[in-house]
């Protein structure tokens, strides 16, 4: 049983309210946004300068233990790898492409790059290692013309690096053969020069650091531009919103990918931030790569967790089946943090009952909301709540406009932290805004309680998945992707929904194989689909929840097992388990066709 601890320190619930006609809400938080650091390396020094000895980073290396780097050691090789990219003749306009996985030598090249002004561009998997054409990442390329890339395994990665065609001088790896490419050992070699100091003293917030590709799931990915101003910003909002974050160093255990936001952005900066040590997890809530969190999660006790609700769902079997991992991953935990997608209630009740069972009473339930377009906390839970679905209220120096369109409120952003646009896009820059300046994210929101707005803001899907049934009835995706969830939880761990231009609502299902294994015993996993028993407790569950949302918004009609796994290639689901509500229904037009015929697989509730 844990040592009571206290209570931690949040910011007040509080916000500002500017109503305006027809409905337009602007929402402002009233505390202030202290000055953030000129630049993320700025933190880097100053850790390497007051806990020099304090491990900073640790991954798994090749015979499973843990290695481990200082701050006082990384500092010293981001110096030598920053001089090395100048070296190169990397610019702000010759920027560093990074094909790789979440790794030490990733992270310390992402950093020697900003400290040299060089913008750092790490690539997601699914252009670079999944797709079968790299189509994506042949136009990520064309559109960046970096300097130098870097790819972790020249072996892994030839197949990506052959379809780019770039002179292997101008490739750099940690290891693997590829003839003429140099190595991160050579790089890390170089010795640095009053020239790079020079260069770095001359940087500010206005400075390019990073590109981050967006999907592409609705067309080619798009660069979105992050400053420094942007990336310090947010730390600076986290820390005010939540100041127990000062009271002692972080220690996180993390695998999302650094090619987006949430990883790479908000989680990393965060322990640099605050000079607390980040744990890389080779693991990911897949089948086969979820043993591998486990496994760290045993011997590191983190004091913060972040995941998606994929994540949960497939880590939740193991915590609440073991108390050994259950007491190891709860002892040290002040928060459990998810974003990214809507958590289903029954995701969080599961996570409450197990910190319960490990006696770990004081562990908050947090979460934000935000974009790569705002780097990319734009609210946050900063008090507690009581469910899944509240975001939380603006970030300090952050305003966000709830603007009525299509029956609903878009959340639009301005502040510090929104990016000034699109990497050599100025077209899709000057339609990203509005006519006061404010991002238009395609978000909607509504306040939890229009008269106590100070409980929070809550999000509401995505405009742009919403349409209407033949009758004329607006059917909005999001909180009914998110009902339907529930209601049959644990058996489904997603759901799409269908509908446009029809009379009825049909849903594709996707099973949560570790559950369908725990509630069914013995049954082969590409059987469960079709097993009776399973079949009937879908049945019984949308049942319970067609009696509780009788409206033809919310009645589902129909439903379909999806037996192929969502592709992360065909742009269905991202690298951190968000599901692409249209490109699912693009892809799978024939699943939806059947969804709607007499095929004895439709489950009628």
């Amino acid at each position: 049983m844990s040592t009571p601890r206290p209570a931690l320190s949040l910011a007040p619930a509080r916000v500002l309210v500017e109503r305006r006609a027809g409905g337009e809400l602007v929402l402002r938080s009233p505390h202030a946004l202290g000055e953030p650091p000129r630049h993320v390396v700025d933190r880097l020094r100053h850790w390497a300068e007051v806990a020099p000895d304090r491990v900073y980073l640790a991954e798994r290396g090749p015979d499973g233990s843990l290695v481990r780097v200082s701050y006082g050691e990384a500092r010293r090789r981001v110096d030598a790898l920053a001089q090395a990219l100048l070296d190169r003749g990397l610019t702000a306009r010759r920027p560093l492409m990074i094909l790789s996985d979440n790794g030490i030598d990733h992270a310390l090249l992402t950093l020697a790059a900003m400290q040299a002004g060089v913008p750092a561009a790490p690539i997601s998997a699914a252009y670079s290692l999944v797709s079968s054409d790299f189509v994506k990442l042949r136009a990520i390329h064309a559109i960046l013309a970096p300097g130098l890339i870097y790819a972790v395994d020249a072996d892994r990665y030839a197949r990506a690096l052959d379809a780019l065609g770039v002179p292997d001088d101008a490739v750099v790896t940690s290891r693997g053969s590829r003839a003429g490419a140099s190595t991160i050992d050579d790089l890390v070699r170089t010795a640095k020069t009053p020239a790079m100091e020079n260069i770095f003293a001359s940087l500010g917030p206005d400075t390019l650091a990073k590109i981050l590709f967006t999907s592409g799931s609705t067309g080619q990915p798009k660069g979105v531009i992050n400053t420094q101003r942007m990336l310090c910003a947010n730390q600076e909002a986290i820390a005010t919103l939540w100041p127990f974050l000062r009271a002692r160093p972080p220690v996180v255990v993390d695998w999302l990918p650094w090619s987006h936001t949430f990883g790479g952005n908000h989680n990393f900066n965060l322990v640099l931030f605050h000079g607390g040590t980040l744990v890389i997890d080779e693991g990911k809530p897949a089948p086969g790569l979820i043993d591998r969190t486990v496994a760290t999660l045993r011997e590191i006790s983190p004091t913060l967790y972040f995941n998606v609700p994929r994540g949960f769902d497939m880590l939740l079997p193991y915590l609440e089946g073991d108390a050994a991992l259950r007491e190891a991953f709860f002892r040290d935990l002040d928060v459990v943090f998810y974003a990214a997608a809507s958590l289903p209630n029954p995701l969080w009740e599961r996570m409450e009952a197990c910190a319960a069972l490990a006696g770990n009473e004081r562990v908050l339930m947090l979460s934000s909301w935000g974009l790569t377009e705002t780097s990319p906390m734009a609210t946050s839970v900063h008090f507690a709540i009581e469910r899944a679905g509240v975001i939380g209220l603006p970030a300090p120096g952050t305003a966000i406009k709830l603007f009525p369109t299509a029956g609903k409120f878009e959340l639009r952003v301005k502040g510090p932290n929104v990016t000034p646009g699109y990497w050599e896009r100025p077209d899709l820059t000057a339609l990203a805004f509005d006519d006061e300046g404010y991002f238009c994210t395609g978000d909607a929101a509504k306040l939890e309680d229009p008269d106590a707005p100070e409980k929070g803001i809550v999000f509401d899907g995505r405009i742009a998945e919403d349409f209407k049934l033949t009758t004329g009835t607006w059917v909005h995706v999001g909180s009914l992707r998110t009902q339907i969830v529930a209601a049959a939880a644990p058996l489904v761990q997603d759901a799409v929904v269908a509908g446009l231009d029809r009379d009825t609502i049909g849903v594709l299902v996707f099973l949560s194989p570790a559950a369908c294994q725990a509630a069914f015993p013995g049954v082969p996993s590409a059987d469960l689909a079709s097993h009776p028993a399973l079949r009937e407790r879908l049945v019984a569950s949308l049942c319970a929840h067609n009696r509780d949302n009788p409206g033809s918004s919310h009645r589902v009609a129909r439903a379909l097992i999806a037996t192929e796994p969502p592709s992360i290639d065909a742009g269905e689901i991202t690298d951190k388990g968000y599901l692409n509500q249209r490109a699912v229904l693009t892809r799978r037009a024939g699943l939806v066709e059947a969804l709607y015929s007499d095929d004895p697989a439709v489950l009628v509730p």
